[in-house]
């Protein structure tokens, strides 16, 4: 295997390997001390292939926010998907020749700056979910095409959504359809998120219902309904399969919005597609034997990487996530495999690794 471009940030293979080579290659090459991702682009490419073949009526919006790297946004472009985008900083989408209209500016509360800069740029999709949304927009982008986002939690999920965002269906989504048509406002469809990586498949249903009758309302009143956001909250860690989730949302699907309905039905899928593609890896730099009290003897070994909360493992903080650690002698490819609760450095109770010892992360959750 040959690294190319070693002077860039990025290095491109010239053929297929598993992450472990390249990370050995990387690390062997003397390019690389700080710790590093390896990207595994075909990952994404199956991953697309795999929701394309499960959930064939919903056009996947890639969540940028998730993950914003260049090569992701470059692969997921090709392929044609949409992308939902946060804020006016979601960067390189639009450089990216992506046109407007595959962009849902997914965020019910927005900077009037935001607002303004997805005006001048033609992205019209946007959401919304209380009344000073409205006000702005109808005085900053009233040409702007809004999905009204409603509230519908999973009962299990890694980091829940409605205490901040979606309105009530049943108390609140009424009045502000009600206030947009008043304003003279475009509601073309409904959205919910039923939080970050669900561990409630069934909650995509119940979802999806309520949908329905919001939609429903929104016909009544005269709006052209012609939406359905599903959001996010598919889970992506090495090993999931998606077939519960998809088998609940075609069902829902086929019961409350047949295909003859011609609506249309995207999501904002995000670590689903890039969760198992990063691998992370780091090295071992420093070692400490920890004595047991009046003992002479180590009762336990700490080990320190070059990375930790403040960078990417983030995660274990903000989105509880699970990361099991692979240690790898990059000299002689041997491999032990440690499942612990992890915290990075106090983790490590093998007395067996030593310095310089590359470590493979693989995140995944538990409920």
């Amino acid at each position: 295997m040959k690294l190319q471009n070693p002077e860039d940030q990025i290095y491109v293979l010239d053929r297929g390997n598993d992450a472990v080579h390249v990370m050995k290659s990387i690390i062997l090459s003397g390019m690389k001390e700080d710790a590093f991702y390896v990207l595994d682009v075909g990952e994404i490419v199956r991953k697309h292939e795999d929701w394309k073949l499960k959930l064939p009526r919903v056009d996947p919006y890639y969540a940028v926010k998730c993950n914003d790297s260049q090569m992701v946004l470059e692969v997921l472009a090709a392929l044609g998907t949409g992308f939902d985008c946060a804020s006016k900083n979601d960067p390189g989408v639009l450089s990216l020749g992506v046109d407007p209209s595959r962009i849902i500016y997914a965020n019910p509360a927005k900077p009037i700056s935001h607002i303004r800069y997805a005006a001048e740029y033609g992205i019209d999709t946007m959401t919304f979910d209380n009344e000073i949304e409205l006000q702005k927009v109808k005085q900053f982008h009233p040409t702007a095409q809004l999905v009204i986002r409603i509230r519908c939690d999973a009962e299990v999920a890694q980091c829940q959504l409605g205490m901040k965002f979606g309105c009530d269906p049943i108390s609140e989504a009424p009045r502000l359809l009600r206030l947009a048509k008043s304003l003279d406002l475009d509601v073309v469809g409904v959205s919910f998120h039923v939080g970050s990586g669900c561990g409630d498949p069934p909650v995509f249903g119940r979802a999806i219902y309520s949908a329905r009758q919001i939609f429903d309302l929104g016909n009544s009143l005269g709006f052209s309904m012609r939406v359905l956001d599903l959001g996010g909250g598919y889970p992506g860690y090495t090993g999931y399969s998606m077939n519960r989730i998809a088998e609940i949302i075609n069902v829902a699907l086929d019961e409350y919005f047949p295909v003859e309905e011609g609506v249309s039905i995207i999501a904002e899928p995000g670590r689903y597609y890039v969760a198992s593609a990063f691998t992370l890896a780091t090295l071992i730099h420093s070692k400490r034997d920890i004595l047991g009290a009046n003992s002479s003897v180590p009762t336990h070994t700490m080990y320190y990487i070059n990375d930790g909360v403040y960078g990417s493992f983030n995660c274990i903080i903000y989105d509880h996530a699970v990361c099991t650690p692979i240690p790898f002698n990059v000299m002689d490819d041997s491999q032990v495999s440690l499942r612990s609760p992890l915290f990075l450095q106090e983790s490590f109770l093998l007395s067996c690794l030593s310095l310089f010892f590359c470590v493979l992360w693989l995140c995944g959750q538990v409920y």
